[in-house]
């Protein structure tokens, strides 16, 4: 508007000949198109002029409102919210008592820079992981080789150090708005939890469980941490609140705490039993996951899978150097901690090639709409025998019909005697290459000519595909069912996150919580195919195209589901407290107590509702009010028994009796 009063003033100041001249351009119109041409420009800056007023104007009244105004607005459309489970606990007299100490999971933790290559300059102490991700976008090649670790020692690559950020805010908040533990520390701060009493046990989630204490003496933070908490707090045991892969590091972490010197941190073996009242899990993948197969294979997962068939160009596209799956599997398969998400206790657990514990399982999304009981009864019929032809111990099958034949009609030729060999230079394939490009022609067939993988045969599938990143891994960690565990063998790093080959801690007076969601269709197997491609890409990939349809609801997309939250089958997540630890076994000499939560998803029923307060899903759980409520009332002093024992939904128990494992 001032370009426009200015314009006016000096038309108003023309001298008498220049008036005529304006005169006599305004009659015949140039003047007009003049100004129409100035006047766009008015117009934008006052439409941009007036967007800025309203943004100021609204930001003005948000901030200016009471704060319980946007909680009005939702109550008047949804109704009285109920109170959150720290106010509603405040309320009821309960008060901190015993500390609490966060294990964050698998990519949830923030990772900040402390030394780069050149391309990272500015970004000292920037969070590379964990914010807002602006680093990614801006150079995402750098990020790349910043985020990897070194492929051959699986610890920091030369000229690169990155540190996981400390303290609660390590892993509150994964991105902004985004929650992961804000919602349980803002709960637990309602009946008088601060700092002082709460602890994140933040780590590099990328490296080895034992390499967390060779390189940054994470474990012996974590020990000296609860040891002054307990001090400090008159003697209180610790409550351990442990979520997804952070489950499995302090499982590590209370066999490392017992071990002798240099090996452990040389607690002695009553340890635990002196400062633990609780270990919490939350969303604990103890026997695996057949996500992190798919991940080390073809570095997909259902989500990436479906992308991968909607835009296959440009996933692995060579040109402009877009290739997204080769870069990331190139970063992933250097961080070691992904195996310890590997399926463990091989066909026992999870099932052969025409078996599996969850056999009759329902996929039944759609409920019938005739609620006639003969109708309800027939349906029910026909699912529960299609159920029982999924053959969920089929962890990987090469096309849909290897997936539905009997084990004696699949021809197999075995993968792991044939020879590799290089169908091109690896100088090709340039800064995205990966050990696929070592195997040759040759290679990938037989991987496919094999059919069909089970949780036993996928390792040798992964020590074939994939020999450095298995070689490190094979050093750190193990997937199998110990025979003997007083066998010495057993007293190695190594074994110590796998369950099934050590034994929890003398520590009879501690209790154990399996606290996850169930009611979410969860990946459990998956049908692949060969994927035809350039010099540079990877030869296998989840085949989207593969449905059961009304056959076989299970199969969606080229991906068997199973019951879980999204991520961990709840076989994995509930075996170990329905059966393996309870009552005393030989994995629970000391017959610590056991405990079975599970939280039924429900969806929010609006937007207002954000993520949910009643969601399983395996990150959005940890703003689920009943199970937020379960960790206040331990952490105030209750037992597993005063909050009613097991709560269960699904087959756990059930499916946890057809294993036959020697207890």
């Amino acid at each position: 508007m001032s370009i426009l009063r200015r314009r006016k003033g000096t038309e108003n100041k023309k001298t008498e000949p220049e008036y005529e001249e304006f005169k006599e351009k305004k009659s015949n119109g140039s003047l007009r198109k003049r100004r129409g041409r100035w006047s766009c420009v008015d117009g934008c800056c006052w439409f941009v002029g007036c967007i800025c007023c309203i943004w100021w104007l609204l930001l003005f009244l948000y901030n200016a409102m009471p704060a319980s105004f946007p909680q009005y607005v939702t109550e008047a459309i949804t109704g009285p919210l109920p109170d959150p489970p720290g106010v509603k606990l405040a309320k009821g007299g309960l008060r901190a008592k015993h500390p609490v100490v966060f294990v964050p999971g698998i990519v949830t933790g923030g990772l900040e820079l402390w030394e780069g290559h050149q391309c990272a300059e500015g970004l000292f102490r920037k969070r590379l992981w964990g914010g807002t991700f602006g680093e990614l976008y801006k150079r995402p090649l750098c990020w790349v080789e910043h985020m990897s670790l070194n492929n051959e020692t699986g610890l920091d690559p030369y000229g690169i150090r990155i540190r996981p950020v400390s303290g609660l805010v390590a892993a509150d908040y994964f991105a902004p708005g985004y929650f992961v533990w804000a919602v349980l520390i803002a709960n637990l701060a309602r009946i008088g939890y601060e700092e002082k009493n709460m602890y994140m046990a933040a780590y590099d989630w990328r490296i080895s469980f034992q390499n967390t204490e060779v390189r940054d003496q994470t474990l012996s933070r974590i020990k000296s941490n609860i040891e002054l908490m307990v001090a400090s707090s008159g003697g209180k045991k610790v409550v351990i609140i442990p979520h997804s892969m952070g489950v499995l590091y302090f499982l590590h972490f209370m066999k490392w705490v017992e071990a002798p010197a240099p090996m452990g941190g040389g607690g002695g073996s009553d340890w635990c039993a002196k400062h633990l009242k609780a270990v919490m899990n939350i969303g604990g993948p103890f026997l695996g996951v057949p996500k992190a197969v798919s991940g080390l294979f073809s570095a997909e997962a259902k989500d990436i899978a479906a992308a991968r068939s909607m835009a296959p160009s440009f996933l692995e596209n060579e040109m402009f150097n877009f290739q997204t799956l080769q870069h990331v599997m190139r970063m992933t398969r250097t961080w070691d901690s992904t195996m310890s998400m590997i399926p463990k206790g091989g066909d026992t657990i999870w099932g052969g090639l025409d078996w599996s514990p969850e056999e009759g399982h329902e996929c039944n999304e759609k409920k019938p709409k005739n609620n006639s009981t003969q109708t309800s009864e027939s349906d029910r019929t026909r699912k529960s025998a299609n159920a029982t032809r999924v053959k969920y111990g089929r962890l990987i099958s090469f096309g849909k019909h290897v997936a539905d034949l009997h084990s004696s009609e699949i021809e197999r030729i075995d993968f792991r005697d044939a020879l590799k060999g290089k169908s091109h230079a690896n100088s090709t394939c340039r800064d995205v290459w990966t050990e696929y490009h070592d195997m040759g022609i040759g290679g990938v067939k037989a991987v496919a000519d094999y059919k069909v993988y089970t949780a036993g045969s996928v390792l040798d599938l992964l020590h074939f595909v994939a020999p450095k990143l298995m070689k490190r891994g094979s050093a750190h960690f193990s997937y199998g069912i110990a025979d003997d565990l007083d066998d010495k063998k057993y007293e190695h790093y190594k074994y110590w996150s796998n369950p099934l080959e050590t034994k929890l801690p003398n520590a009879p007076g501690m209790e154990i919580f399996s606290m996850y969601g169930v009611g979410i269709p969860t990946e459990r197997a998956y049908v692949y195919k060969l994927s035809p491609g350039g010099d540079c890409y990877i030869p296998f990939q989840i085949d989207t195209s593969a449905e059961g349809g009304s056959e076989s609801p299970c199969l969606k997309g080229g991906v068997f589901h199973i019951d879980g939250d999204e991520t961990v089958p709840i076989l994995s997540a509930g075996y170990m407290c329905v059966k393996g630890w309870r009552g005393k076994t030989r994995f629970n000499p000391s017959g610590i107590r056991t405990f079975i939560r599970e939280y039924n998803h429900a969806p929010p029923a609006n937007l207002l509702e954000g993520r949910g307060t009643q969601s399983g899903a395996h990150v959005d759980i940890m703003g689920n009010f009943a199970l937020i409520e379960d960790i206040i009332r331990v952490a105030a002093g209750a037992t597993g028994e005063d909050l009613g024992g097991d709560q269960v939904y699904s087959g756990i128990f059930k499916w946890s009796e057809r294993i036959k494992l020697k207890l």
